[in-house]
């Protein structure tokens, strides 16, 4: 199995190389220090400016010291989607699409020729073949790196692509084949140029993070920042200004530190939704209506809260109608926003996705979040308990029900004035322990992270992005149980992300890094009030990386 992992990934390597170039492959020993140089700090002794001339051994002990690297690292996550190429910082997820029987996502990677957007694909959203780069900066292209965007499909039935093209503006690809794997820049790119300082067009917009669409023979997109724009156009190359996209602001978002960028627009139920990033506070959705070329938003949801690291939704929609979504979870061990020619990441790689999501409206219109249904397909080994009653104070270790690449579901019927909490990665003692709490006081859900890990290196910022000062202990969202409902907690464990469901209409995400190797017990607490635990179970999860 390990020889032919190791074949496997020489086989990428070598179709790699060649498809990045958009050429066939020159000699033997160029390739091989391309393959080296791109992963340039990671080996010992392969350095492309310690050595000018390598063999098939060299890139056989390359990629086996990468592969161990990685999976030497206890926090590397074995069924969230991670990034195979060693270097995601940012690792937003672009241009997913459900296409010829396939769900495809790109994402954002770094490498020597700067951003560019990787490429895998899925029958089943579990298991995925990692692919060739899909879109990258070429030498004579007018930008230098390829950010955020998303695909479409053309009145023509092919796919087009839509992103910033960085240091140009926006920009288009199109492919026409069935594995999205080949694409082709317009010729006219940038489509709308970054416009020029002090301009007159600098007053109305800037060309970032795009978003496109097919709309009645009419191609929109909006230009997302701290003003998103809405543009139009008949032809793919060929773009007009319409105005603002927003026909006001909510009354819960500073403008004065918060953007819309990243946006992702579609319809969902009656309504349509805009999912977006403010940089300060991290992922958001909006909900209203679109009509007259202008977006009435009706109401506004953060998806991740001051301490939380969901960064740059992206969604589609797939055969079965079903809007689902992706986040990039950042990685709080490394600086944001690394550089290639920067030490590379400490374990080797950075990137990791969070779960798949289904969004949906109730007939209420409230906003739904539940966990894809096909992730039950990966639980092994069920554990179950039922009928814990627990008095106000009281509370019990279910170690049996621990791990940490797990799901635990559970059903507690609470009182009015109660709160529970569960502890997850426990090491028992005291010393690391993710207390995840629900306060049916204050009407919201917590994970206190302040004692997850024994490693002091490791910072939470209040903010995502920026003001580093401002440390974090805990993230708290607002959540709130109907009369005579039973708390309904859906709660996914792996290695250093922890993902929290509850009733499907909140979800709360956090990364945490235990470093301890029996941080892995469950405890659950009655902190006020008395409660039953109708139901607990928990199951391992099959690892589907592909080491």
């Amino acid at each position: 199995m390990h020889i032919f992992r190791v074949i496997i990934m020489l086989q990428i390597f070598f179709y790699n190389i060649s498809c990045d170039n958009n050429k066939p492959a020159t000699t033997e020993n160029e390739q091989l220090q391309k393959i080296i140089k791109r992963h340039k700090g990671h080996y010992d002794g392969y350095s492309v400016f310690k050595k000018k001339k390598f063999s098939l051994r060299d890139l056989i002990d390359a990629s086996r010291q990468l592969r161990e690297l990685q999976i030497s690292d206890p926090h590397r996550p074995t069924y969230h989607f991670v990034n195979p190429e060693g270097r995601g910082m940012p690792f937003d997820p672009n241009g997913s699409i459900y296409w010829n029987g396939k769900y495809h996502m790109f994402y954002i990677y770094q490498d020597e020729r700067g951003h560019n957007y990787g490429h895998a694909s899925s029958k089943d959203l579990l298991h995925w073949h990692y692919h060739t780069t899909a879109l990258f900066p070429a030498p004579n292209d007018p930008d230098k790196g390829i950010f955020s965007g998303n695909a479409f499909i053309t009145r023509e039935g092919k796919v087009a692509m839509i992103y910033h093209g960085v240091g140009a503006g926006n920009s288009i690809a199109i492919s026409e084949d069935k594995e999205l794997i080949h694409w082709e820049k317009l010729k006219n790119n940038p489509i709308i140029p970054n416009p020029e300082k002090g301009s007159n067009e600098s007053k109305l917009y800037q060309s970032w993070d795009p978003h496109g669409w097919l709309e009645n023979d009419t191609y929109y997109a909006i230009f997302g920042g701290k003003v998103p724009t809405l543009f139009k156009a008949k032809e793919l190359d060929k773009w007009e200004y319409v105005g603002p996209f927003l026909s006001s602001d909510m009354p819960d978002v500073d403008v004065s530190v918060e953007d819309m960028s990243c946006p992702d627009f579609f319809q969902l139920g009656n309504k349509h939704a805009v999912l977006s990033i403010s940089h300060s506070h991290g992922a958001r959705i909006y909900i209203g209506e679109w009509k007259n070329e202008q977006f009435y938003p009706e109401s506004h949801q953060r998806m991740n809260w001051l301490g939380g690291t969901a960064f740059a939704p992206e969604s589609m929609e797939d055969a079965q109608g079903r809007r689902i979504m992706w986040a990039w979870v950042l990685d709080r061990r490394e600086v944001l926003h690394l550089r290639y020619d920067d030490d590379p990441p400490k374990y080797g790689w950075t990137g990791t996705l969070s779960l798949p999501r289904v969004l949906s409206l109730d007939n209420d219109g409230v906003l739904n979040i539940n966990p894809l249904p096909e992730l039950k397909e990966l639980r092994i080994n069920e554990r179950q308990d039922n009928f814990i009653d627990l008095s106000e104070g009281k509370s019990q270790i279910l170690n049996e029900m621990g791990g940490d690449a797990i799901e635990i579901k559970a059903s507690i019927n609470l009182a009015k004035s109660s709160i529970f909490s569960i502890k997850v990665l426990s090491s028992g003692d005291g010393r690391e322990e993710t207390v995840i709490k629900v306060n049916n006081i204050d009407k919201n859900i917590e994970i206190d992270f302040a004692k997850s890990s024994l490693d002091s290196s490791v910072k939470h910022f209040k903010r995502t992005m920026g003001h580093k000062e401002m440390i974090a202990t805990k993230q708290i969202a607002p959540f709130k149980l109907k009369n005579d409902e039973l708390l309904e907690l859906q709660i996914f464990i792996d290695k250093s992300i922890v993902e929290v469901f509850a009733n499907g209409r909140q979800c709360v995400t956090q990364r945490v890094y235990p470093i301890l190797p029996e941080s892995k017990g469950v405890e659950v607490i009655a902190e006020k009030g008395s409660m039953m635990i109708e139901s607990i179970k928990s199951w391992d999860i099959v690892p589907t990386n592909h080491w």
